[in-house]
């Protein structure tokens, strides 16, 4: 008995296995009952996790992410599960016709048992499938296209439509987002009067070529460098403003059926440039819809105007209504009835804009813009602006010289001195940026300039034509290639004339102008002008010849203009000036800058202009020209012009500046102080000009024996300081150029309002600010100095081989726009970390070499300011 113990457990054993797995088999039939709807219920879910997957992916897509590989991957097996689940629950009503005893049976026990069992085995897999389709995030950031990410600004809509130029230029930087298989990226500004050579150097920014080898390259030769690189690349090029066809040939780009898939892409104003250009898909852009157009139009008139009467909404909105959704008449004129508070005013206001709803364009969208202008409180304003079309497009105007301009042709008479008109000019400008007619230009050369944007532009040169009276006639021909002035007849009754930027070698004739007041010929080719020309223009105010460096002489027949007011000679080759000048006896504005062949002032020539307010004359001096060996009997003959209060002068050395110093006059109204060629001083002390109380730029030129720019107080003399904590508020512009033996210019801590610095060709430099002078700067504005460069805008370091730090710690600059570092090769620290420049639209421009070779604080800071980064081609 005891033996069969052991066969007796295994076979019960066997029987108790055979019973499960029966059992087990037997539970996919019995329980297709239950599982049957399970399974239809889990594949609803499965279907709708699906879907919600799929439009979390597909809305992903739509903003350019890339869906992550296993979110693919999870949405194809859940395709494939859905099908198979579907199948399975189609075929579940065959499957229970199948069964008997209540379901404990089937007519088909095989078939039964496997379609239960794949009916549980689905079960679980979408169990499983559900938990790991669960997803955080579907998608990730595409990697960027070959392209320069451009700044957008605000889509205020300086155009008859939309902005053209910012729907390019956020184009542009979709490239950069966008999966794409272009090499590159090219955006060139091309405007009315392009220039074949800067194109070039815009496309060859991009496109990396060499700047030393390729400034010296004709138009031609950067044709070829330019097809050769793009014939082999995919590329698009994107063309901003075009008004006449561009020979893509000349320029070097090749044809876009040439490369398998490159692109051209232009806007222009102008269906036949279309055409010229065998555009083969034409986009015209529209304008807003009236829902945007009255969102746009309530945002500029203000929540306070539009409340200010419960009728004055409706009125708004046909007001904004007659604007026909055109952004820059919204903008505009949304502003100017920003201040409207009556029903009056907004009366007004709908008449005279249906008076203006003209078919044409010249009758739809001038007429809407000349609303703001008409806008404009008083006349001289509006002289003022239509003074600014006599500049080229695009172009940067000089606030300062824009508003000496005005003041020498009349415009500005509340004033006598320029100082005081100065301040009207100023607030001119401001009202003028705020209409929208004028936009701010940037920084040039250390001014605030301002632009007037294209279609102003063209605005104001319509109203000169359509509006103005005969004697107030205005002759624009700026940027047209002329070789010689315009016929005499077509201007004898004008009142303002502007030839700028055209080849016009030779002034031949004798035209009879007896309204011109203002005429401007700078930026030709002047060589010659015949000694009658000013003979018959008696009421000419100002004459604006700079920028003609081929011009040697003026004729004698200039003392005809006996009305002159502003003579601008600078960056001219004149040589001497004639003493026939003398008869300019009421002239106002003189300037000589940068006429740096200019050789001979006659003696007792200068303190003749006994109404002279403005005077500059500074340049780089060499062995021929008036500035070599200093200029004190100049400053004698200065000291006499009692009206004086705008002063540029250069001084060369210590003895002159004492001299200079114990003038009232000078220390009132220097503006202007260039520091020239100080051989004998190895140390200046800077403070000595501390009491120069309208120095607005500072420059060191060629000082090659400085090697130190020290502050030390002042305890004796004319203009001993005893305020130390005033100094230099008003320099705004400091540049030093040639002084080889400085090390730093830790100076500058004592200027809190500096916005332009520029430091060129100085060997020796190592630091701009020097943390070892801090004790220097204590001893003089004591320890609680701020930080430096808070109103720094642009800085510009050039030729510094040894410069190894601009500071020593990292720098907020809250108003930094541009900074420009070329040959500073030991520069491998910047003073920025990611609270630097915060919220501008910094420009970083430099070699692709020296970026290569900066050191950051870290990875986070590198990626902010490397999107700031530009080559000097752009």
């Amino acid at each position: 008995m005891v033996n069969c113990c052991p066969v007796q457990w295994s076979f019960e054993n066997f029987l108790l296995r055979g019973w499960d797995f029966i059992v087990s088999h037997a539970n996919y039939v019995w329980k297709l009952k239950q599982t049957l709807p399970t399974l239809s219920a889990a594949l609803q879910e499965l279907r709708a996790q699906r879907n919600d997957v799929r439009r979390k992916v597909d809305l992903a897509e739509q903003r350019l992410l890339k869906p992550f590989e296993q979110v693919q991957l999870w949405l194809s097996k859940a395709e494939i599960m859905i099908t198979e689940a579907q199948e399975l629950v189609s075929n579940g009503p065959q499957q229970m016709n199948n069964l008997c005893l209540g379901g404990c049976a089937s007519k088909s026990c095989l078939s039964s048992y496997k379609f239960g069992k794949k009916v549980a085995n689905m079960l679980q897999e979408i169990s499983d499938h559900k938990s790991k389709g669960a997803f955080e995030k579907v998608a990730v950031n595409q990697p960027a296209a070959p392209v320069v990410v451009r700044p957008v600004e605000q889509a205020v809509a300086l155009e008859s439509t939309i902005q053209k130029t910012t729907i390019l230029t956020e184009l542009n930087n979709k490239f950069s987002t966008t999966p794409n298989n272009f090499d590159v990226v090219i955006w060139a500004l091309v405007s009315k009067d392009y220039d074949v050579g800067k194109i070039q150097d815009r496309i060859g920014g991009n496109l990396l070529f060499s700047y030393d080898s390729w400034k010296h390259k004709s138009v031609e030769e950067k044709a070829v460098d330019i097809y050769g690189l793009l014939l082999n690349k995919k590329f698009v090029v994107l063309l901003d403003d075009l008004w006449k066809r561009v020979d893509l040939k000349q320029v070097g780009i090749p044809q876009p059926s040439q490369t398998k898939g490159s692109k051209l892409i232009f806007t222009t104003r102008s269906l036949g440039v279309c055409g010229e250009m065998e555009a083969q898909r034409k986009i015209k852009v529209e304008c807003l819809e009236p829902e945007k157009a009255w969102e746009l139009f309530q945002d500029k008139v203000g929540y306070e105007t539009l409340n200010s009467h419960p009728d004055i909404p409706n009125l708004a909105k046909q007001v904004a209504e007659r604007c026909g959704g055109l952004p820059l008449a919204l903008i505009t004129i949304g502003r100017a009835m920003a201040c409207k508070t009556t029903l009056g005013e907004w009366k007004y206001a709908i008449e005279m804009l249906k008076r203006c709803a003209l078919p044409k364009m010249e009758n739809e969208v001038f007429p809407l813009l000349k609303f703001s202008y008409d806008n404009l409180p008083n006349a001289t304003m509006k002289s003022c602006l239509l003074y600014c079309c006599l500049h080229p497009e695009d172009y940067c105007i000089p606030k300062r010289r824009l508003v000496e301009y005005w003041f020498c042709e009349g415009l500005l008479n509340q004033f006598d001195r320029i100082s005081d008109a100065q301040m009207q000019g100023d607030d001119i400008i401001s009202s003028l940026l705020n209409a929208c007619l004028l936009e701010i230009g940037g920084v040039t050369n250390g001014e605030d300039c301002v632009k007037m944007h294209d279609l102003i532009r063209d605005m104001a040169l319509w109203i000169t034509r359509e509006f103005e009276s005969t004697e107030n006639k205005f002759f624009v021909k700026v940027g047209d290639q002329l070789f010689e002035e315009p016929d005499v007849k077509e201007w004898e009754s004008v009142k303002r004339m502007s030839v700028m930027g055209n080849k016009i070698a030779v002034l031949k004739e004798t035209p009879k102008c007896p309204n011109l007041g203002t005429l401007f010929l700078s930026r030709n080719k002047l060589k010659v002008i015949n000694g009658g020309f000013f003979q018959f223009i008696p009421h000419l105010s100002v004459l604006d010849l700079s920028t003609n460096n081929e011009l040697r002489a003026l004729p004698k027949g200039i003392s005809e203009l006996i009305s002159l007011e502003c003579l601008d000679l600078s960056w001219t080759g004149i040589e001497e000036l004639p003493m026939e000048l003398k008869s300019l006896t009421k002239l106002k504005l003189l300037d000589l800058s940068y006429m740096e062949n200019l050789k001979r002032i006659p003696q007792h020539l200068i303190s003749s202009f006994s109404k002279l307010q403005i005077f500059r004359l500074w340049a780089i001096p060499n062995e021929d020209n008036v500035l070599n060996g200093g200029n004190e009997k100049l400053i004698e003959e200065l000291k006499g012009l009692q009206h004086l209060n705008k002063l540029a002068i250069p001084i060369h050395n210590m003895f002159c500046v004492e001299r200079f110093l114990n003038f009232n006059l000078f220390r009132c109204w220097t503006q202007t102080l260039q520091l020239v060629d100080f051989r004998e001083s190895k140390v200046f002390n800077v403070l000595c000009l501390e009491n120069l109380e309208r120095l607005e730029a500072l420059l060191f030129s060629y000082c090659e024996n400085m090697e130190e720019i020290k502050m030390e107080k002042l305890h004796t003399g004319v203009y001993s300081s005893f305020n130390y904590t005033s100094r230099f508020h008003t320099l705004s512009s400091v540049t030093i150029i040639g002084c080889n033996k400085l090390r730093d210019v830790t100076w500058l801590l004592l200027a809190p309002n500096l916005r332009n610095l520029e430091l060129y060709f100085c060997l020796k430099m190592e630091e701009i600010l020097s943390e070892g002078k801090l004790g220097e700067v204590a001893s003089v504005i004591g320890s609680s100095y701020p930080k430096p460069f808070l109103k720094l805008e642009t800085c510009c370091l050039h030729c510094l081989p040894k410069l190894k730090s601009i500071y020593w710690d990292a720098l907020p600059f809250p108003c930094l726009k541009i900074i420009r570092i070329s040959t500073c090769g030991e520069l491998k620290k910047h003073p920025f970390n990611l609270d630097s420049a915060k919220g501008n639209l910094l420009s970083i421009e430099g070699s692709k070499d020296w970026l290569a070779t900066l050191e950051w604080e870290n990875e986070a800071t590198r990626d902010v300011f490397l999107p700031s980064f530009k080559s000097p081609y752009e």
